[in-house]
């Protein structure tokens, strides 16, 4: 799958493009029925809220399913980025962030380069995020937020917060966020499930508590350039993957054309 010029130009501009109804209702019933095996098992890329013991995240699940190593090769997802890209790109995180009902934690204001550059020495921020919906996202159950043109203002000073939520994350500082939201505004990412998101790497963002009584999950998946590959890693591997092979597409039908067991 190919983006148009017209989209490129709206991803170059705002940091972020949002594809509506990118996949269909059956492709992202059969992504969830897996959650639920996946977040039972005693695994270190489940990760658990402070408050609630729901999962927060769950890594690393294309190596834990052969449903989630098909859509990481989806030529509807991964098209575009290596699109965008314009070289071979390889898998670098896989994961499925939940926000439950009524205790879904907050994501701070972060933007994904400084946790890439800090922990894993990936030279350039070139990665791309990759989310799909799995749920409908509404304004009232923890849509990202995005400061749309962000990206645009190359690294922001950040500093790593282990103490907020149960995962350590590089967070921004509230000024930068303030002085440019305060000039490009903000934006929340909602759409029906099936909605794709693309977003760059040095793109500010987070997400509030889900206080709502429905469920917020979002798959995503981040694609690096193998030119542009982690040198230093010091993270575990189902949170930066040391296998730099490139991307190659399957078919378009692949989440459905057969029964994966």
């Amino acid at each position: 799958m190919q983006i148009s010029q017209s989209q490129l130009n709206d991803l170059d501009r705002d940091g972020f493009l949002i594809l509506r109804d990118l996949f269909s209702v059956d492709e992202v019933a059969a992504v969830r029925s897996r959650l639920p095996r996946l977040f039972a098992e005693n695994h270190p890329g489940n990760v658990i809220e402070k408050e609630s013991g729901a999962v927060r995240t769950s890594m690393g699940l294309h190596l834990r399913d052969a449903l989630f190593a098909k859509l990481v090769r989806h030529p509807r997802l991964v098209g575009p980025a290596l699109q965008v890209l314009g070289e071979d790109g390889y898998v670098q995180q896989v994961k499925v962030n939940v926000k439950a009902a009524f205790s879904g934690e907050v994501w701070q204001w972060h933007y994904d380069f400084a946790t890439h550059k800090e922990e894993d020495g990936v030279p350039r921020p070139l990665a791309l995020n990759l989310h799909i919906f799995l749920d409908d996202v509404t304004e009232f159950n923890g849509p990202l937020y995005f400061v749309p043109g962000s990206h645009k203002y190359g690294e922001h000073g950040s500093v790593l917060d282990d103490e907020t939520t149960s995962y350590p994350l590089w967070i921004a500082d509230n000024q930068t966020v303030s002085q440019l939201a305060d000039r490009n505004g903000l934006v929340s990412a909602t759409g029906r499930r099936g909605t794709v998101l693309i977003f760059h790497d040095t793109l500010l963002h987070g997400s509030p508590n889900n206080m709502s009584p429905w469920d917020r999950s979002i798959f995503s998946l981040i694609v690096n350039p193998v030119s542009n590959a982690l040198r230093k890693p010091t993270r575990p591997d189902f949170k930066h993957h040391r296998d730099l092979s490139p991307i190659r597409l399957l078919n378009d039908d692949c989440l459905v054309a057969d029964a994966v067991a």
